[in-house]
């Protein structure tokens, strides 16, 4: 480990958007998250009781990433995997929010899903031991 964390320290993750402060109001409505900072720039969420952020940094030249993978098109960085009791329900409420559902789904317990800023993320269910 590196010095100066330990294993419960804050962590932060960030996301870059064209429009900082919609991709918030999503995950916001999405995660039940806090929102603590809220600029065009810069905006934050906080898990209650948690030391985990979800920041959106306002990035006017950013490239919606492309999934699945296409040669020459933006690929995605890093992705959010988001466990749920009920995939079919939890997919349903992502896409009222603003999510698009992609065609391409590789595994049957797990759903990938666009943010509006392109952003694909997972919700998925424990499969069956």
């Amino acid at each position: 480990m590196i010095r100066g964390r330990t294993p419960a320290s804050p962590l932060g993750i960030t996301l870059d958007a064209a429009d900082a402060q919609a991709l918030a109001r999503f995950y916001r409505d999405l995660l039940g998250w806090e929102l603590v900072e809220d600029t065009s720039a810069w905006c934050t969420l906080r898990a209650p009781g948690s030391p985990v952020t979800l920041a959106v940094k306002g990035e006017p030249l950013h490239q919606r990433p492309t999934w699945p993978a296409r040669e020459g098109a933006q690929q995605m960085q890093a992705h959010l995997e988001l466990p749920v009791d009920d995939l079919d329900g939890a997919v349903h409420d992502a896409v009222e929010l603003g999510a698009e559902l992609p065609g391409h789904q590789p595994q049957p317990h797990v759903r990938v899903l666009l943010d509006p800023a392109g952003h694909p993320f997972c919700l998925y269910t424990e499969p069956d031991a």
